[in-house]
């Protein structure tokens, strides 16, 4: 999808307040439901994804299953509200021995396994929203021994609400995000909120 794309700075997959924030995405829901709410928290417009089962219900990127992003950019940032329920979220990516590995973080596991072509792990998430950077480079080099290429595919599945997804070249400070990549808006700044509690790091899941 992007592999033509001049990639640097940032490059968003997802962002709850467009016009068609899926539009790239495939939906899948089975006793759940993916609907755009209001979020009281930042009162503004985010991707809300709830299912009974994790498994059964997410949405994915690209939405056709031949295509890939080529996203070449390593770092994946997600903007993500914790909803004090399973959540889980997959990302495939190619490395330079040309082998799709994914790796899968979830909220409900309490260890690390490298298989030889997923690696699961365990992540922390903070009370009410958080910013989840993974280090796709450094993942696949520290649980595979091998150099991160390009981002194939990713899943996020429920249970969470979803400002904005994007990809990176580095891991910006605050003050160099561009506003609208920031999670309060502007208008909200004035109500004095908290910001994005957590970061959870690639060194926090990996332990």
């Amino acid at each position: 999808m992007f592999q033509n794309t001049f990639q640097s700075g940032f490059l968003s997959i997802l962002y709850s307040i467009g016009a068609k924030p899926l539009q790239i995405w495939n939906k899948k829901v089975r006793n759940g439901h993916i609907k755009r709410i209001t979020d009281a928290d930042i009162q503004s417009s985010v991707l809300e994804i709830m299912g009974t089962n994790v498994s059964t219900t997410f949405v994915e990127c690209p939405s056709d299953k031949k295509k890939t992003l080529g996203i070449k950019l390593p770092f994946l940032v997600m903007i993500i509200k914790n909803l004090k329920k399973y959540f889980t979220f997959e990302v495939q990516v190619l490395d330079d021995k040309e082998v799709r590995r994914r790796f899968r973080a979830s909220n409900y596991q309490s260890t690390t396994r490298v298989k030889p072509f997923i690696c699961t792990m365990p992540m922390r998430l903070d009370e009410g929203w958080n910013q989840i950077q993974f280090n796709l480079s450094d993942f696949t080099r520290r649980a595979y021994g091998t150099n991160y290429i390009e981002t194939l595919r990713v899943q996020i599945h429920a249970n969470c609400r979803i400002r904005r997804i994007y990809f990176s070249d580095r891991l910006y400070t605050e003050d160099e995000l561009p506003p609208e990549f920031k999670l309060f808006l502007p208008i909200a700044a004035d109500r004095n909120p908290t910001g994005a509690a957590g970061a959870t790091t690639s060194n926090q899941m990996m332990k």
